[in-house]
């Protein structure tokens, strides 16, 4: 990828032109969601710690978990909307600072209550952030590389799963649980300074409309797109989750191991995402298909694996990885899809995915209760992952019939 000089009206002297660099705006907005991915799964690794603290249950400490994903829900489309007619640096420089101040907030509470609404804040701009940020990332490369700079985006939040995770826990061991939520207020600032120092400095939209953002909710292939995302990945969500209960309770494993697991994980969402990402730009369609077919075969194949041990099981949970190419795929759609309602689409695409996050354990969770294990997760998941094909293939259908595609 090779830099590009563009002209921004208004931010530099008569006859300057100011030299945008597309990596330099990449890694600035994948700052963002290695924040956002360490805070949201860092919570779920901090839950024990907090709830000891905080004289709650571990069940009752989960509300604070859920409280985060409705801020994500919530504030997706509201600020989508009301920040219609900003400039988009602007506007992700505000979110930033605004994570990073509920961040330090939750590190601060004293008491259950303020902290599960503090994390509630904290999911706010989570959603408005991401789609903001893909749009950004899109607008500084050719059109045929847009789906690569927006997984590029995303691999911050990939990255988070294999360091900003540990790194939280290992600060929890020493310093304690508070400290986690400071490092992501720290990161959340640092990425407003390097937004405000790399991102490009395009005027706002000057026929921005809000109402015209909320025609999103009319178009039915944004609405399709939507729903494919928010179910077909609930795949991913319904393993992810039960990984550690797996590994202690089927495996019998090391709280060393629940960590090493994850860290594959998190591996497996880095590299295919990123691989997707780049198969995308060729043939969105298909690597589609990919992601949610390969999703099916892995999850069918991880309760087999189990009785395999350690290693069996980690070899299917980094190719498990390979669904996570679904995100990309959506968030990309939805530009071509959104028409005037760019900024709201992208935001919802993480509202989607949050759905995926809640529906996924949820569904799973029947099944553990109904006594067919943990692993029975994978099955729940491959599920999830089909009925997300269908959704694509109705989608494609339904934009072919009426000659959007």
């Amino acid at each position: 990828m090779t830099d590009q000089t563009v002209a921004v009206a208004g931010t530099q002297p008569v006859g300057v032109e100011r030299v945008i660099s597309p990596r330099a705006v990449l890694f600035a907005l994948s700052m963002g969601g290695f924040a956002i991915g360490t805070t949201e799964f860092a919570a779920m690794a901090l839950l024990p710690n907090f709830a000891a603290d905080l004289g709650v249950s571990e069940a009752r400490a989960a509300d604070a978990i859920s409280a985060y994903a409705l801020g994500v829900v919530v504030g997706a489309p509201v600020l989508a909307v009301a920040g219609a007619r900003m400039r988009k640096r602007m506007l992700l420089i505000w979110l930033m600072l605004a994570f990073a101040v509920f961040n330090t907030l939750s590190a601060m509470a004293p008491s259950f209550g303020l902290f599960t609404a503090s994390r509630f804040l904290s999911g706010l701009p989570h959603g408005a952030y991401f789609g903001v940020a893909a749009l950004v990332a899109a607008s500084v490369v050719p059109r045929n590389k847009r789906a690569s700079a927006v997984s590029k985006v995303f691999v911050g939040l990939t990255i988070a799963t294999t360091v900003g995770v540990p790194a939280a826990s290992w600060l929890s061991q020493y310093i304690g649980w508070r400290a986690g939520f400071v490092l992501v207020g720290a990161l959340s600032l640092a990425t407003a300074v390097a937004v405000h120092l790399k991102a490009p400095r395009t005027p706002a939209d000057p026929n921005a409309d809000p109402l015209k953002e909320l025609g999103a909710l009319k178009n039915r292939q944004v609405l399709l797109t939507l729903l494919t995302g928010a179910i077909g990945f609930g795949g991913f969500f319904a393993v992810y989750t039960y990984i550690a209960s797996t590994v202690k309770t089927t495996l019998g494993g090391s709280e060393t191991e629940v960590a090493l697991m994850l860290m594959i994980a998190g591996l497996g969402m880095m590299i295919f995402n990123l691989v997707m990402g780049h198969l995308a730009d060729k043939a969105m369609n298909a690597t589609a298909y990919i992601a949610f077919g390969g999703g099916i075969i892995v999850l069918t194949l991880f309760p087999l694996a189990v009785n395999y041990g350690f290693w069996a099981m980690g070899l299917v949970i980094l190719f498990m990885g390979v669904l996570g190419g679904v995100s990309t795929v959506m968030q990309t759609r939805l530009m071509n899809v959104a028409g005037d309602a760019q900024q709201l689409a992208a935001s919802l695409h993480h509202a989607a995915f949050n759905t995926a996050n809640a529906l996924g354990p949820f569904l799973a969770a029947r099944a553990v209760d109904a006594g067919h294990g943990f692993p029975a997760s994978g099955y729940v998941g491959a599920g999830l992952s089909a009925a997300g094909l269908v959704l694509f293939a109705i989608t494609l259908w339904d934009a072919r019939r009426t000659g959007i595609e």
